[in-house]
């Protein structure tokens, strides 16, 4: 009975009965209309918070919270293609631009010598004006030699992927990454409107253009909240 009621209330978010922010029945109230136990109500409700529907808070009730943004792992896309393909709308907080000499473990991300230029692009990303990533950008520089720089102007108005394509004239045809979860650090906390303790999504992903020439590695932190991460299977 309680996945009945739970999946009840699932269509009912779903076709925006109730929104994020708002409150869904409470286990009384389930009660009285399903004619149940309070374990059937609370096991339903507890389900929907394990699914990452609600978030359950003393005082407050069950609150419906934004959706999680399914991301496919199979696929290299822009950040403005994945909110575009969910009627979001993309934007982006560029906090720095600048030139910088490639540390490293960059440079080996990027098979490029040592200290080598290297442009550094710190961004917010946001969905519907909501903070959903952090990214910190490197470009090697075959994306940025003849073409010279983006401004920042450029970098809050449009997709990086897209300025790379149309200016630069480096499309990137695939690439490697790996993602882990973390607790979110005071400054990455506060950019994306969390508060401590925070669990995020760290993205770590080096991408190549058609001659398998690496051009740009990023580092994303992603809300846990409002981020999951989907890969098919096939079994040998």
């Amino acid at each position: 009975m309680w996945s009945q009621i739970a999946e009840r209330l699932r269509q009912a978010i779903d076709e925006g009965a109730f929104k994020p922010g708002e409150a869904l029945p409470g286990e009384t109230e389930l009660n009285r209309r399903f004619g149940v136990s309070r374990t059937t109500s609370r096991a339903a409700l507890d389900f929907l918070e394990a699914e990452g529907l609600i978030s359950r808070k003393s005082g407050r009730g069950s609150i419906v919270i934004e959706p999680r943004i399914e991301r496919p792992l199979n696929r290299l896309s822009s950040f403005s293609e994945d909110m575009a393909v969910r009627g979001l709308k993309p934007s982006y907080r560029t906090r720095s631009l600048k030139l910088t000499l490639a540390s490293e473990f960059v440079a080996t991300e990027l098979k490029i010598a040592n200290n080598s230029p290297v442009l550094e692009i710190d961004r917010i990303l946001l969905a519907d004006e909501s903070p959903m990533a952090t990214s910190l950008t490197y470009l090697a520089p075959v994306a940025f030699e003849r073409s010279g720089l983006p401004t920042v102007e450029v970098l809050d108005s449009s997709s990086l992927y897209g300025w790379l394509k149309e200016s630069a004239g480096v499309a990137l045809t695939g690439g490697q990454e790996r993602t882990e979860g973390a607790i979110a650090d005071v400054t990455t906390a506060r950019s994306l409107g969390l508060k401590q303790p925070a669990a995020v999504l760290v993205c770590h992903r080096t991408s190549w253009n058609s001659a398998r020439q690496p051009v740009e590695y990023v580092v994303l932190h992603y809300r846990a909240d409002r981020y999951s991460f989907q890969v098919g299977l096939a079994r040998s």
